[in-house]
């Protein structure tokens, strides 16, 4: 009886023996899965670390460094939407350009003269060089861009070569436009102009006007207004499009693009004396040139803007 007391007691030990081994085992099985589980966990963190660190690093090698802004006084249209076109190209770059938009001839180049502005874009050389003379100031050229064949358009009449009597022709009132457009209507037989009036022509060089004709002189933002009271008004080519006209379908004559006038009256940048070689006036004039916005002008003007080789 007493051995088989004992022998039941030693299976009882034998028994509880194998079931702690078991747990034993159990966790230690378990502690390693919890240790394998954690490495695997920050094995899994540390990649992504590094992956979003390369990210990291790889924007910030896209990060564009901020040069400053290039502020600009250009007329409505097209300067200043050609302008709103090359806003990303700078970007890029890390400038930022601003815009104003005046509706003279005068203020854009007196707030460069002044360093207000950085640049201005709306008028052609002779412009520039008369404005100089007459106001004292010292802007220069940065770069040619377009240029904009001058027009003229219908009014009350649309027949040139029928023109009435003492018919009234609208035409810019500064020096060189008024010259460009006297010498475009001597140019399709209206009137005739003495010998060497060139650029500086006025009413005062017209030494034959067979039909009368009555040149009504205003400012230039000023002469498409009154399209409805003159028989035609000629048109720089901005204040066309601003118009609604087109050259291709309105004007009943421009000048044609390979004539001088085009190349004389070619659209610049112009800026303070010693400015133009200034890293943001480069940037400007060579985003100006590039392909993009070349291409963008040939789009959208309908042959009243064209862009400048």
């Amino acid at each position: 009886m007493m051995k088989k007391q004992i022998g039941v007691l030693l299976a009882a030990v034998l028994t509880v023996g194998a079931l702690s081994a078991c747990s034993n085992a159990a966790k230690t099985t378990e502690t390693a899965v919890e240790t394998t589980e954690a490495e695997t966990t920050e094995a899994v963190t540390e990649e992504v670390a590094a992956e979003v660190g390369e990210e990291a690093t790889e924007e910030g090698a896209e990060t564009v460094e901020e040069k400053g802004t290039i502020t600009v006084a250009a007329s409505a249209t097209p300067h200043s939407e050609i302008l709103e076109q090359v806003k990303p190209i700078l970007a890029k770059q890390g400038w930022t350009l601003e815009v104003t938009v005046f509706d003279d001839y005068v203020q854009p180049n007196l707030v460069v003269e002044s360093g207000d502005f950085n640049a201005n874009y709306f008028q052609h050389v002779p412009y520039l060089d008369s404005f100089n003379e007459e106001k004292g100031t010292s802007l220069v050229n940065a770069g040619g861009i377009h240029y904009e064949p001058f027009g003229i358009y219908p009014g009350t009449e649309s027949d040139l070569a029928a023109i009435s009597e003492g018919a009234v022709i609208a035409v810019p009132n500064d020096t060189t436009n008024e010259a460009r457009a006297l010498l475009l209507l001597q140019d399709n037989g209206i009137i005739t102009l003495k010998e060497g009036a060139g650029l500086t022509a006025t009413i005062k060089d017209i030494i034959d006007n067979p039909k009368n004709i009555e040149i009504q002189e205003l400012e230039a933002a000023q002469v498409a207004r009154v399209k409805d009271e003159v028989s035609f008004v000629v048109l720089n080519g901005n204040y066309a499009l601003e118009a609604g006209f087109s050259v291709a379908n309105d004007a009943v004559a421009y000048e044609q693009a390979d004539s001088e006038a085009a190349k004389t009256y070619v659209n610049i940048i112009a800026v303070a004396a010693g400015k133009e070689k200034e890293e943001g006036i480069v940037a400007l004039v060579e985003a100006l040139k590039s392909d993009e916005i070349k291409t963008y002008i040939t789009e959208t003007y309908d042959g009243a803007v064209v862009p400048f080789e």
